[in-house]
């Protein structure tokens, strides 16, 4: 119940936690760093992954599996992406009562087992592109975990795509940028920001990445998925050649892309409020919840009216759960759908049932509003596509309130100010401003004020001109600067 939710004002951290376990999405495994997802929270995933994947066939991609196995020498062929992920890896030494000839590393990420196996896939030109996505688990151990957000086992998919020209690639790394923007603004709510990541910010092993970074509540950002150019890296690393269209041999150029269940986290943190969580309708496990209102003397009458209420949503394809529970108060059951984040509850008494209506209670605003109950297939329509509509222009409003353009340093240190608690003491968000492009310059923000460059926007990189905001040199780069997770 709400009760048991910290008020963000208090301890944001405490009150993300308090949701994920009294909503019932996770909760913690005996190993440390891991986590158990919870049906609740399996559903927010399965749908969000159904509707990725149908988004993914759309633009030509399809499924494979690769192992979750990968020689720990598959790893050092390519010197930057082994350097990148060995803090994190983790190694099999041992198996079936004894020690391997080679060590095997859990998966952290798949380009060098799959470009392994590339290299027997591909011959000609005639073989690409290869546009191959897969749905699995990876392993990264990471030494400060928090549910979804970081844990050092979670699901997530991973695209590899192999191309014949540079072009193609870059073609694809945009392409699939694109598609997770539009997936995360229409189908979760969350306004994002696509852009490049600087040098000291992209995958270990690429040319280019490129993410869609998301402003949660604490004005802190989130990156939400990522795309990367891989140049010829991989196919350089384990000899994958193509015979080219002039009867020549080129490597292959490449890409990978990627979201996790992350995604979950940034929902949470976006969406939710001190009565617990609030989902997308797109992505809640039940859209509309009834809820009867009853004494002794009315309730086989109002359960019968419920239950026809309850029918007239389901035959019409909505999800929809009847709460008939008799043991526990209207009030309490309130607070309970409320904590799950159900977008809509229905009530209905018995003076509901004498009028012939119901009333609506929306999960986002808390507006109540009273509907025929012939009306409310189609009101409960409108509602949730007004829910799904409210949710994203009020982060949307959220994040352009506490985004600030940013001219020198002294301002950027002062918007990024702590307390001696470590604590913000400004409402500091996305700071815009200008960069030169300098390692020193980023690094030294980022010791002063923890705070990094996330991307430099794609539609925002016109009319640089003037210095930049770090150091004074000329700017060559207009960038979003933030603390992240």
């Amino acid at each position: 119940m709400a009760e048991k939710i910290t008020p963000r004002s208090v301890d944001y951290s405490q009150w993300y936690i308090d949701i994920i376990l009294n909503a019932k999405l996770a909760d913690y495994s005996p190993v440390k760093g891991s986590m158990v997802i919870r049906p609740r929270g399996y559903s927010i995933w399965e749908r969000l992954r159904d509707e990725l994947d149908r988004r993914f066939k759309a633009t030509g991609h399809q499924n494979a599996y690769f192992p979750m196995f990968i020689p720990m020498s598959f790893l050092k062929k390519e010197a930057e992406h082994v350097e990148g992920f060995s803090p994190e890896l983790a190694v099999v030494t041992h198996a079936g009562g004894e020690e391997l000839e080679e060590p095997l590393v859990v998966r952290p990420t798949s380009e060098t087992i799959i470009w392994h196996m590339y290299k027997s896939w591909i011959q000609s030109y005639r073989d690409l592109p290869l546009l191959y996505n897969q749905w699995a688990n990876v392993v990264r151990w990471e030494k400060r975990t928090r549910l979804f957000l970081r844990t050092a086992e979670f699901l997530w998919q991973e695209g590899h795509t192999a191309h014949e020209t540079k072009e193609d690639a870059i073609e694809e790394t945009l392409r699939m940028l694109n598609v997770y923007k539009d997936f995360v603004e229409e189908y979760l709510c969350l306004p994002v920001i696509a852009g490049k990541k600087s040098e000291s910010e992209k995958f270990a092993g690429a040319v280019d990445t490129y993410s869609i970074e998301a402003m949660m509540q604490d004005f802190k950002a989130l990156q939400a998925g990522t795309s990367h150019f891989l140049g010829q890296n991989f196919a350089k690393a384990f000899d994958v050649q193509f015979q080219t269209r002039s009867g020549t041999l080129d490597y292959v150029w490449a890409t990978s892309w990627g979201v996790s269940t992350r995604l979950i986290g940034a929902i949470i943190m976006t969406h939710s409020d001190d009565k617990g969580l609030v989902l997308p309708p797109t992505l809640a496990q039940e859209e509309l919840v009834v809820i009867p209102i009853f004494k002794t003397d009315s309730k086989t009458d109002v359960l019968r009216y419920a239950q026809d209420v309850t029918s007239m949503l389901r035959d019409r394809g909505r999800r929809v759960v009847l709460d008939d529970d008799d043991t526990a108060s209207p009030g309490w059951k309130f607070a309970e759908w409320e904590m799950r984040g159900v977008p809509i509850r229905i009530e209905a008494g018995p003076k509901d049932m004498a009028q012939g209506t119901v009333v609506m209670v929306r999960r986002d605003t808390g507006e109540k509003v009273t509907v025929k109950k012939d009306e409310i297939v189609q009101r409960a329509d409108e509602l949730l596509k007004a829910i799904q509509k409210n949710l994203f222009e009020r982060a949307k409003q959220f994040r352009d309130k506490h985004t600030k353009d940013i001219a020198d340093y002294e301002s950027m240190k002062q918007y990024f100010s702590t307390d001696s608690a470590g604590v913000s003491d400004s409402n500091s968000g996305f700071a815009r401003g200008l960069w030169c492009g300098s390692k020193e310059c980023e690094a030294k923000l980022k010791a002063d004020t923890k705070a990094t460059i996330r991307c430099l926007p794609l539609d925002d990189q016109d009319d640089i001109n003037g210095v930049c905001a770090l150091c004074g040199a000329p700017a060559k780069h207009r960038a979003i600067f933030a603390r992240a997770y």
